[in-house]
């Protein structure tokens, strides 16, 4: 039971991810989580932010990252994962709201983006790049109802480098600040801690709905 979680938790980890898997491990995490329905626990905006703090750090760092790399690579992950989860609900929707619920797969998740998408249309797939857990079922919620795919190519370039280009020019940045430099460690925690507290939220969240259920 302890080496799953131990496990879990370090590929939560963004730096532990970037310095096992490099850019490789980076593009990979970013597909997964904006294009597979399992890929909505891994850490993206934190990973996103670190591997610009990564990139700003000099060469003589134990671990530097490529912008030039980095940044394009992040933008047509984050654009091809997006489209794959269009795709799945496209082809798979009416399986997705008869799957019953497990301990990786939720329906309200799904249910919450169709809702988040139903409200906001074309807006919604650009904004929820910026919403754990929205992101990654927003995209099948888009292909479920039928979003011209014409309509959703154009949203997903946009929200694809507002996010992925986005985020990492803010790491990016911000890493040339002189008190994140001397705290790299401190400051990736502090920003591993933020992005965990949507998914902490929603923990609670459902915790007392079915508290109130009950």
């Amino acid at each position: 039971m302890l080496v799953p979680l131990v496990a879990a938790l370090d590929f939560l980890d963004p730096a532990k991810v970037i310095s096992t898997f490099g850019t490789i491990g980076i593009l990979a995490v970013v597909f997964a989580e904006t294009g597979l329905l399992i890929g909505f626990f891994l850490p993206g905006d934190s990973l996103l932010f670190t591997a610009g703090l990564l990139c700003a750090t000099g060469t003589s760092a134990a671990l530097h990252l490529e912008l030039g790399i980095v940044v394009p690579g992040v933008i047509v992950a984050a654009i091809l994962g997006a489209q794959v989860g269009y795709l799945i609900g496209r082809r798979a929707g009416p399986a997705l709201f008869r799957r019953e619920d497990s301990r990786l797969f939720k329906r309200q998740y799904v249910d919450r983006a169709e809702e988040f998408f139903r409200k906001g249309g074309i807006r919604a797939v650009v904004l929820a790049r910026f919403v754990p857990i929205v992101r990654t079922f927003l995209n099948p919620a888009a292909g479920i109802s039928r979003m011209p795919a014409r309509q959703f190519v154009i949203a997903n370039v946009i929200g694809g480098v507002l996010w992925g280009g986005g985020v990492t020019m803010a790491g990016y940045l911000l890493g040339d600040v002189p008190f994140v430099k001397d705290h790299l460690e401190l400051v990736i925690l502090g920003i591993v801690g933020l992005s965990l507290l949507p998914v902490a939220f929603e923990v609670l969240k459902n915790r007392r709905e079915r508290s109130a259920v009950a």
